[in-house]
């Protein structure tokens, strides 16, 4: 597959980027990384919010604006990638459009609301010979990239139980699509966090054969899943406790990693959305995406690590940035597309037996 463009670029000039959507997604984690990469520029932003375009245009303030995805389709030779970054149900529809405008696309996740439009969606990307990837950013946790690297250097030895937790406490409802009941919203947190933890899952360990999940409503007035549980059997062995809850009075570690050889114990999350939210910028600081030394986790066997037990280790720093720098190369150069749409399709596949197990109750096969 080639990737393709709208229309080429002049020699050395930034590749143009068209903004689809301006709230969580794409003002605190899109946009600024975008506008950090070398060989991208925010070109124009899709809201009608002008509260929203106020607060784009104080940072970008050559940023245009449009009211709706389809004013782009109009004027596909000014721009070479869309990035979809509005509510969960509209992925489907602006990326196919995006596709059949000629242009290259990335979309948040979860790419689709199931496997088979996901398939589509990668289907109609090769056709066209354009890059279609997806916004998995949590690859790039400074705890996940210390993992990856302890398993893929036999710290551990085999790992026999993965345990990975996105747990927070927001006892009160926000409200917005992402509580929603409604399933045209692909709301809760099954789609949404899980879609990392997921992710991860399947990049370290490999394919899934069996799924057993819950997924509960424990708030008063709440309509989508809350607290929900997924446990996977990996075909190489691996056993996975997956948790993404906003219902969690005390937060367990983010990892627990138990293989032949040693454990690992890692606490806390990742820096770089706090950093994100605060209005840090990655070209503005150094050390982006390092931790302190007293939040690295331990490795040990047999031991505590709420003592002391084990040894720590340092963490590496964090990198979403690499996302969108991956990207532009594999739009500039033919390099690798970071996260494929194949690869989210996979992850929706765990996703939907999930929602099925825990409608269900059974354990499902796949």
């Amino acid at each position: 597959m080639t990737t393709g463009t709208g229309t080429d670029p002049a020699p050395g000039a930034p590749l143009r980027v068209a903004l689809v959507g301006y709230g969580l997604a794409g003002s605190v984690f899109h946009a600024p990384l975008i506008a950090a990469t070398e060989g991208l520029v925010l070109d124009t932003v899709v809201t009608r919010s002008p509260e929203r375009r106020e607060q784009a245009r104080a940072e970008f303030p050559d940023v245009r604006f449009a009211d709706s995805p389809d004013e782009l389709w109009d004027r596909a030779g000014e721009l070479d990638l869309v990035v979809v970054a509005s509510p969960n149900k509209t992925h489907v529809p602006v990326a196919t459009a995006a596709l059949e405008a000629g242009l290259a696309v990335v979309v948040d996740k979860p790419l689709a609301g199931t496997a088979a439009e996901a398939r589509e969606l990668a289907a109609l990307a090769e056709e066209r010979g354009l890059l279609l990837s997806v916004f998995q950013n949590r690859r790039w946790d400074h705890d996940f990239l210390t993992l990856r690297k302890l398993v893929t250097e036999g710290e551990l030895g085999d790992v026999w139980r993965f345990e990975s937790r996105f747990e927070r406490w927001r006892p009160q409802l926000k409200g917005g699509w992402r509580e929603s009941g409604d399933p045209a919203e692909i709301g809760g947190l099954l789609y949404d966090l899980g879609s990392h933890v997921v992710d991860q899952a399947l990049v370290l360990f490999g394919p899934v054969t069996q799924v057993y999940a819950e997924a509960l409503v424990r708030r008063e007035g709440a309509e989508a899943d809350d607290d929900t549980f997924i446990a996977l059997t990996h075909a190489g062995g691996t056993r996975t406790h997956l948790y993404a809850s906003a219902t969690t009075a005390q937060l367990g570690p983010r990892f627990r990693v138990l293989g032949a050889k040693a454990g690992y114990v890692k606490y806390g999350l990742d820096p770089q959305e706090a950093a994100l939210r605060e209005g840090e910028r990655p070209t503005a600081k150094a050390e982006w995406g390092v931790e302190p030394e007293s939040m690295w986790g331990r490795i040990g066997a047999g031991e505590s690590p709420l003592t002391g037990g084990g040894r720590p280790v340092p963490t590496l720093p964090g990198d979403y940035p690499a996302y969108y720098e991956a990207v532009a190369a594999a739009l500039r150069e033919g390099a690798p597309n970071p996260v494929t749409a194949f690869e989210a399709a996979a992850a929706l596949d765990v996703l939907e037996a999930a929602r099925r197990s825990a409608a269900e109750g059974v354990v499902v096969s796949l």
